[in-house]
């Protein structure tokens, strides 16, 4: 006798959760009587286990990870759509993207 077994569905490919990202600005004041007042677009950015997932407007934007005590745990500059992070990294991050020539960054948390 033949069994069939229930239709199950697998998800392979996992999607990476999406970090939430704010704007912050470099110098308040702007130094030319403040930031700009056009629109921002915010970043897309995701991760999974240790692996960042980037849109490409990131390609050359400074990648900062700052510890709970605001100290610098790990830098690099984005060349890609996806970014290895030490598997070494355990807690809170603060997250900074950086773009270049720019007096706004995106920043949020990540939790490792």
């Amino acid at each position: 006798m033949m069994m069939s077994l229930p239709h199950c569905s697998l998800q392979v490919n996992a999607v990476p959760a999406p970090v939430s990202l704010e704007i912050g600005y470099v110098d308040p004041k702007g130094g030319q009587g403040g930031p700009s007042r056009g629109p921002v677009l915010v970043p897309e950015m995701g991760i999974e286990d240790y692996t960042l997932s980037f849109d490409m407007s990131c390609y050359g934007c400074t990648l900062i990870l700052l510890d709970e005590d605001g100290e610098v745990a790990y830098t690099t500059i984005i060349t890609s759509d996806t970014l290895l992070l030490p598997s070494t990294l355990s807690g809170e991050y603060e997250i900074q993207l950086i773009p270049a020539d720019s007096s706004i960054y995106f920043y949020g948390y990540i939790l490792f």
